[in-house]
C-alpha cells in the first residue's frame, strides 16, 4: 500500500546569523528521508520548473515532477541563532498549482493501490477546491500540512497568514491536520479547529507539541531536548512525516507524537534534511 505525498518541491536560501546558505526544500522534501527510512512504500508527486531539484531526493525513483513555469523560492531567516524559534519568512509566492487533471495524468497509470494522500502546499494558490474534490472521490484517507493553506502574499510582499473558505473543505477531508501553534491561532475561530472529524497535532518548537483529538481534549508532548541547534529548516516537516510513518506502522497517537519529536529533534543538529539514526 503506498502513501502518496503531493506538493512543491522548492529553492530555499537558509540564513542563520550571518552565514547564507542555498538548498533544496519544500515540506515533501523534507519528508522524503523520513519515509525513506520508516515508511518506505511511498511516492512522491511534486511540481517546479527545475528539474534538475529531483536529483537531491533520497531516491529519485520514486519522484513523479509535473513540470510548470516557475519554481517555490523561500528566504529563511534565523535572526538570532540561539533561538530558532523565530523564523522571518519570504517568497516568490510562485503561481503553480496542482490541478485535478495533473494527478488524474499520473494516478490513471500508477498500479500500486494508494494507501493515503499527503497533501503539502506552500501558498494558497497549490491546491484548488477542485483539486481536493478530485482527491476525496478516490476514498482515501488524506493528511494536510495546513501551513500553506494559510499563506496569502501581503500588501508589501511578505507572507501572511489568514483563514479563507477551504477549510470548511478541509474539515470534509482530512484524517490528521498538522500545524504549529501560530496557525492554530488563526484558524482557532474555524470549522476545522472545532471539527469532531479532524484530528489536529500543533508544533511549537521547543514548547513541545500537543494533539487535538475529537473530543477536543489536549495530549501534551514534550519536545526532546536538542544538545546542538544547527538548523530548524523542516523540522515541522520532519515532525509530520515521523507522526505518519509510526501511525501507519501501527503506533497510537501518543506514541507517535513522541518519536516525531524525536526525529525533529535530531533534524535539527544537522544542516539540511533528516538523516538515518
Amino acid at each position: 500500500m503506498t502513501l502518496v505525498l503531493i506538493g512543491p518541491v522548492c529553492e530555499d536560501l537558509i540564513i542563520i546569523g550571518d552565514e547564507r546558505v542555498s538548498k533544496v526544500g519544500g515540506a515533501s522534501y523534507f519528508q522524503s528521508f523520513v519515509y525513506e527510512e520508516f515508511y518506505n512504500d511511498y511516492l512522491l508527486v511534486v511540481n517546479a520548473s527545475n528539474p534538475n531539484l529531483i536529483e537531491e531526493f533520497p531516491d529519485k525513483s520514486k519522484v513523479k515532477l509535473i513540470l510548470k513555469d516557475d519554481t517555490h523560492y523561500f528566504i529563511n531567516e534565523y535572526p538570532n541563532k540561539d533561538n530558532l524559534d523565530i523564523r522571518n519568512q519570504s517568497t516568490n509566492f510562485a503561481d503553480i498549482p496542482i490541478t485535478a487533471d495533473d494527478l488524474k495524468s499520473i494516478f490513471d497509470d500508477f498500479d500500486n493501490d494508494i494507501d493515503a494522500f499527503v497533501l503539502n502546499p506552500l501558498n494558497s494558490n497549490d491546491f484548488s477546491i477542485e483539486t481536493l474534490e478530485y482527491l476525496n472521490s478516490l476514498k482515501k484517507p488524506i493528511y494536510v500540512s495546513l501551513q500553506g493553506f494559510l499563506r496569502f502574499i501581503g500588501p508589501d510582499g511578505s507572507i501572511v497568514l489568514k483563514s479563507s473558505e477551504i477549510l470548511d473543505y478541509l474539515n470534509e477531508f482530512s484524517a490528521y491536520v498538522f500545524l504549529d501553534e501560530n496557525e492554530a491561532n488563526v484558524i482557532k475561530d474555524s470549522s476545522l479547529y472545532q471539527s469532531k472529524e479532524v484530528i489536529l497535532i500543533v508544533t511549537n518548537g521547543s514548547k513541545g507539541s500537543k494533539i487535538i483529538n475529537s473530543s477536543n481534549e489536549d495530549i501534551k508532548v514534550n519536545a526532546v531536548k536538542c544538545n546542538n541547534v544547527v538548523d530548524a529548516t523542516g523540522c515541522g516537516d520532519t515532525y509530520m512525516a515521523a507522526f505518519l510513518s509510526s501511525r501507519l506502522n501501527g503506533k497510537d497517537l501518543k506514541e507517535s507524537a513522541e518519536f516525531a519529536s524525536l526525529l525533529a529533534s535530531k533534524k535539527l543538529e544537522i544542516s539540511g534534511p533528516y538523516k538515518k539514526l
